[in-house]
């Protein structure tokens, strides 16, 4: 670990806290030349560290940058591999590469600050500008096939829900099987994806059947995102979680980060329907209108199964139960 690194971590520790250039060289056992040359180096990251005669070295309480050091102070695992991006094209893409080359296992996960080439479902673009959310991918290597890993999907939409409500104190609507919801607009997405192994060619693949080596669970979360910095496609559609951008900048991004992965680690632990997925879920006794391949139908959602499948009536009266599918209603207010 090198002195930067050790530096940005105990000033992390220590945020809003001056510490002087003596003791930092104690605790770090270097240099105050070392210590000086390295709160450069952060500084030219962008890293708002305060100094002056007398006062040390600080970094300002609103410093919200992304860090691994960050990350690490709040994660219950601090152990996992960590790798920070300022931009990449995708960390599903990064984070499929770490586990098939075994540089990360279970745990571990990659982070942007933004995506260039990010992916949704069905291959479509998820748009992920600099600095105005969370894009993050984790490897998970749960136990079980693929027939029932519907169930880590919902698990990685109740992590979200229980860290944003922690962190940010936003409560949030979950739309079945993996979007996420604040007044109407689409705030994260959840791109889930397996890996069969080496057997089959190491393909990551949607979910179908068979035993799972490995699952990629791609999380993106707007913070705070400009209405017309979106695609037109998408204006009327995705939102932020935070109204203005000064408020998402009270959000600690890092601690987000950690807790969104916290929560994923305990809620794919053993895989079941978790209740605040059913109970926060905005889809049940809705009309919908589902979308299969290139055909559309009407139907009502009736509830969430607890294989996590939902269950529909069909316009002739039948129930069915979807596994994976596209479903789109009028989303309510969150109340």
């Amino acid at each position: 670990m090198t002195v930067k690194s050790r530096l940005l971590e105990l000033l992390e520790q220590h945020k809003g806290e001056p510490l002087s250039g003596e003791d930092i060289g104690r605790e770090l056992s270097c240099t105050r030349a070392a210590v000086w040359k390295a709160v450069n180096s952060l500084r030219q990251e962008g890293y708002p560290i305060e100094a002056g005669p007398n006062k040390g070295y600080m970094l300002a309480r609103e410093s919200n940058l992304i860090s691994a050091e960050g990350i690490r102070l709040f994660l219950k695992d601090p152990q996992v591999e960590i790798k920070i991006f300022d931009a990449i094209s995708s960390t599903n893409l990064e984070a499929r590469q770490l586990a098939v080359s075994g540089m990360a296992g279970h745990g571990s996960f990659v982070v942007a600050m933004e995506q260039t080439a990010g992916r949704g479902r069905r291959g479509r673009e998820f748009y992920s500008p600099k600095g105005s959310g969370i894009y993050l991918s984790v490897i998970l290597e749960p136990k079980g096939t693929l027939e029932g890993s519907l169930l880590i999907t919902t698990a990685a939409a109740t992590a979200v829900y229980k860290a944003v409500k922690e962190v940010c104190g936003v409560k949030l609507g979950i739309k079945w099987v993996n979007d996420i919801y604040v007044d109407g607009r689409k705030v994260c997405g959840i791109l889930t994806e397996a890996s069969m192994g080496l057997e089959s060619g190491e393909a990551v693949t949607d979910f179908e059947s068979g035993n799972i080596e490995f699952a990629i669970v791609g999380i993106g979360l707007n913070l705070y995102v400009e209405q017309e910095q979106f695609p037109k496609e998408l204006q009327e559609i995705a939102g932020g979680i935070y109204e203005d951008e000064q408020s998402s900048r009270t959000a600690d991004r890092n601690r987000l980060a950690a807790q969104i992965v916290n929560y994923l680690l305990e809620e794919t632990r053993e895989l079941k329907l978790s209740e605040e997925y059913v109970e926060h879920n905005i889809v049940p006794g809705n009309e919908i209108t589902i979308t299969d391949n290139k055909s559309s139908r009407s139907a009502r959602a009736l509830a969430i199964c607890p294989d996590g499948k939902l269950l529909v009536q069909e316009t002739d009266g039948t129930q069915s139960k979807l596994a994976f599918g596209e479903i789109s209603i009028k989303i309510p207010p969150i109340k």
